[in-house]
């Protein structure tokens, strides 16, 4: 059953908020097969011990009894960081758009410049043994339909999880209406706030 559509539902406010810097080396120069073992690092990594939220962002959070999570480490940590006296739920629905590593021999990038190439054909279509852009959509869509429902409830909601997958959450909550401040970027703390005004 979809939510209700924002204009017919109380003002109401969605928070998506891209997690702390995780405890790994963030650009190391490697090859496309270490590349993929950094995936594996990444995914497993913690919040960096010197990765603090920004006081505003925490102060936005104060009053929520309730934050989602994807779950992964570096998730959960910061939200932990964020809002220690709220209630996290942690569901893999807010897990990141899977990268994969494209074999492309002889080459050697840091970290960053691996991760763009493999968005780039991730959309183009090298996804292999891993969730496809139509699926990751679909995905995002189902992950708005909680938060909508959340924050229709109780005015607020907020989740800490993934640069990319927030991106694709804001797009399906653009469609149904809600009103976007800040922007997404490829930083961590960034937070982009989403309202509905009617």
């Amino acid at each position: 059953m979809s939510p209700p559509a924002p204009s017919k539902i109380s003002p109401c406010r969605i928070l998506l908020i891209r997690h702390g810097q995780p405890h790994i080396a963030l650009s190391p120069r490697t090859s496309h097969a270490g590349f993929s073992g950094y995936i594996d690092d990444y995914e497993k990594a913690g919040l960096a011990p010197g990765s603090l939220p920004p006081e505003e962002l925490r102060d936005l959070l104060k009053e929520l009894r309730t934050v989602f999570t994807s779950g992964r480490p570096r998730s959960q940590q910061s939200a932990q960081a964020l809002a220690p006296h709220a209630e996290l739920i942690a569901d893999p629905l807010f897990v990141e758009a899977p990268l994969a590593a494209p074999r492309i021999p002889l080459l050697n990038m840091n970290v960053p410049k691996w991760a763009v190439v493999s968005r780039l054909l991730w959309h183009a279509g090298y996804h292999p043994q891993i969730e496809n852009p139509r699926q990751a959509r679909a995905r995002a869509a189902r992950a708005c339909d909680l938060l909508v429902v959340r924050a229709a409830e109780t005015g607020n909601a907020a989740l800490v999880a993934h640069g990319y997958f927030n991106w694709m959450i804001g797009r399906e909550l653009k469609k149904r209406g809600f009103v976007r401040s800040g922007s997404h970027r490829a930083r961590y703390w960034n937070t982009v706030i989403y309202e509905s005004k009617t």
